[in-house]
C-alpha cells in the first residue's frame, strides 16, 4: 500500500510537471509544481495511512517519498559540461543569419566535373571525421568535395525554437549554401536523412543536380516502420547500456517535454548538454550501424544535435511528407548503395530505383547502413564508375526486380 501512494505521487508530480510546462517554459515554475503536487499527494496518502495504521505506517509513505523526491531533484540539477571543442573548416552565414560550418577538399588534377556536395544523415549527425576519411579521397577523380554540417548539427547553427527543424528547413539551407558558395551545378550525395533531403531537393531544383548518389537512403514512404529499427543489431550489454544513458532522470524529461511543448524541453535541456548526452547514446547504439563491429579507427559520434534529431520524430512535429510523388519521373541519373545489412528495408531503396528515371541499385553484401564508412573501397569505387559512367563494380540489381539479391540480411 505505502509502495501504491508514492508511486501515484510520483506520477501526479510528473503529470503536472508535463501539464504546466505547457503553460510556461521556465522550469524552475513547472518543476516546482511538480515536486508540490508530489509532495502534496504523499503527505496526503501518508496522513490517511497514519490515520488507519498509525505512525508506523505514515512513516513507511513519507520516509520513502521524500527519500525519492531528494534523488530525483538531484538528478534533475544540471551538470558541469565542458567547453566546445575547436571545430574544422569554416563558417558560412546564410542571408537568414545561420551559420553553417563547411569543409572543403579541393580537387587534386584537372577538374572532371561538379563538385560533390556531402549530405550526412541523422538528421542531426554530421559524422564530418568519418566522411572525410571515407569519401575525401574521392577528390582523386578530380571533383571539389564539399561536406557540411546541416542547421542544428556540428559547429552549425542550433536554433533556439526545436518547431524549425525539418527536412523542409535542409532543403532550403542547401539551396541557401549553394547560393552563397557559388556552385552552380552539383553531385549530391547523401547518406539516410540526407539521401532523401539530397531527393527532395532535386525535385525542386532539377537543374542545380548533375547527379544523385544515395546511401542507405531513409524511406520516401512516411508509412515505413523499419527507421524505428535502427538499435535492432545491439546486443543485449549494449542495449542495456543505451536505456541507461536514455533513462536518466533529465534527459528522460527532456524528450517527454519534447513530445508535449518543445520549448519548455529546450529551456530545461538545453543544447550543449542535450547534444553530449545524444553523442553519448549514439556512440553506445554505433555498432548497430554496422554489419560487423564498427571498423578499426571509427570515431565516437560527436557533434550531433539532439533536437534536429528528435524533433522531426517528436508527437509534435508535422508527418513527413510522403516524397514519392515529387519524386515521380524525376530524370536526375542516381546511384543508390544498399548495405546488405542495413536496418532500413529494402523496399525503400527500391522505392528511389522505381520513382526515379534513371537510377541504378547496387547491393553490397558485408556492408551495413554505414555502408561508405564500413566498405569505403568499395563504395568509393561504385561512385566513382557511376561518375565516370563506365559500368559498376558489384552486384547491380536488375531493373523491376523487387526481391532483395542473395547475402541481403535486412528487413523487407
Amino acid at each position: 500500500m505505502s509502495a501504491g501512494v508514492v508511486l501515484v505521487a510520483l506520477l501526479a508530480g510528473a503529470a503536472t510537471t508535463v501539464a504546466l510546462a505547457g503553460s510556461t517554459t521556465r522550469p524552475g515554475w513547472f518543476l516546482a509544481a511538480g515536486a508540490a503536487v508530489f509532495v502534496v499527494v504523499a503527505l496526503g496518502g501518508g496522513l490517511a495511512l497514519g490515520r488507519r495504521g498509525g505512525r508506523r505506517r505514515a512513516a513507511a509513505v513519507l520516509g520513502p517519498a521524500l527519500g525519492l523526491l531528494v534523488v530525483v531533484a538531484v538528478a534533475l540539477i544540471p551538470p558541469p559540461l565542458p567547453a566546445a571543442p575547436a571545430a574544422p573548416g569554416a563558417v558560412v552565414t546564410l542571408p537568414d543569419g545561420a551559420r553553417i560550418q563547411v569543409l572543403t577538399l579541393p580537387a587534386r588534377g584537372p577538374v572532371s566535373g561538379p563538385p560533390i556536395v556531402v549530405l550526412h544523415g541523422g538528421p542531426g549527425i554530421p559524422e564530418l571525421t568519418a566522411d572525410v576519411a571515407a569519401l575525401g579521397p574521392l577528390t582523386h577523380g578530380g571533383r571539389e568535395v564539399v561536406l557540411y554540417a546541416q542547421r542544428g548539427a556540428g559547429a552549425s547553427t542550433r536554433l533556439g525554437d526545436p518547431h524549425g527543424y525539418g527536412r523542409d528547413t535542409d532543403v532550403d539551407d542547401l539551396e541557401a549554401l549553394r547560393r552563397a558558395l557559388g556552385l552552380e551545378r552539383m553531385v549530391l550525395l547523401g547518406h539516410s536523412h540526407g539521401a532523401a533531403v539530397a531527393t527532395a531537393y532535386a525535385a525542386a531544383h532539377r537543374d542545380r543536380v548533375d547527379r544523385l548518389v544515395l546511401i542507405s537512403p531513409a524511406p520516401l514512404d512516411p508509412t515505413d516502420t523499419s527507421p524505428t529499427r535502427a538499435a535492432a543489431g545491439l546486443t543485449l550489454s549494449r542495449r542495456l547500456q543505451l536505456y541507461s544513458a536514455v533513462l536518466a532522470p533529465r534527459p528522460l524529461l527532456g524528450y517527454v517535454l519534447l513530445q508535449t511543448e518543445p520549448s519548455a524541453a529546450h529551456a530545461f535541456l538545453g543544447d550543449t548538454e542535450a547534444d553530449l548526452r545524444n553523442d553519448a547514446v549514439l556512440t553506445i547504439a554505433q555498432p548497430a550501424l554496422f554489419c560487423q563491429a564498427p571498423p578499426p579507427g571509427t570515431p565516437p559520434v560527436t557533434g550531433s544535435g539532439f533536437y534536429a534529431l528528435q524533433y522531426p520524430q517528436s508527437a509534435t512535429a508535422a508527418p513527413p511528407a510522403d516524397l514519392r510523388p515529387a519524386v515521380r519521373g524525376l530524370p536526375t541519373p542516381a546511384l543508390i548503395v544498399k548495405g546488405g545489412c542495413d536496418y532500413l528495408s529494402w523496399r525503400s531503396a527500391v522505392d528511389y530505383r522505381d520513382g526515379l528515371s534513371d537510377a541504378r541499385l547496387l547491393h553490397l553484401p558485408d556492408a551495413g547502413h554505414n555502408a561508405h564508412h564500413e566498405r569505403p573501397e568499395a563504395t568509393r569505387a561504385a561512385i566513382t564508375a557511376f561518375l565516370d559512367d563506365r559500368p559498376l563494380p558489384g552486384t547491380v540489381v536488375p531493373p523491376g526486380s523487387t526481391t532483395p539479391p542473395m547475402g541481403y540480411r535486412g528487413p523487407g
